[in-house]
């Protein structure tokens, strides 16, 4: 569920991207740093720190153990509410870009804070696969449900 989700976003993301280099004022050069220069620091910020930050990754860690024993991600309904809300987010990023041409503020902050979504997403992927890799951990994985 973790890889899809960043797979998803990840897209949702890119399509955002090429809508803001048709939709957005300003120039390419511009519109390249408010879309990919600026939020591939916090990206590369929120996927590098849970990660290195040995707090951070206990944190994260147990909240994807916890989500996972609660059964986020296992259901059809789960599912659909992580997917619900990547759309949401995405028609958040599309609405920003469009106000832009109807008198709204640069929507740089918005890409920004998407990436470093994709960022935290990606680091819950990473430890997903650390924990699997742990025996007792990975007998509850596996285990069927009851």
């Amino acid at each position: 569920m973790q890889d899809v989700a960043v797979g998803a976003a990840s897209l949702i993301y890119a399509g955002a991207v090429v809508n803001a280099f048709q939709v957005l004022p300003g120039g390419d050069a511009l519109i390249a740093q408010r879309t990919l220069a600026w939020p591939s620091v916090f990206l590369f910020a929120c996927l590098s720190l849970p990660l290195l930050v040995p707090f951070l990754k206990r944190m994260l860690a147990r909240y994807v153990w916890l989500s996972f024993q609660a059964g986020f991600g296992q259901t059809p309904i789960s599912v659909l509410t992580g997917v619900g809300l990547l759309a949401a987010a995405a028609l958040f990023i599309y609405w920003q870009v469009w106000a832009v041409g109807h008198g709204g503020r640069y929507p740089a902050g918005v890409f920004s804070g998407y990436a470093a979504g994709i960022g935290i997403l990606a680091a819950q992927a990473v430890l997903v696969r650390a924990l699997e890799t742990v025996p007792e951990v990975r007998a509850q994985i596996e285990e069927p449900p009851s």
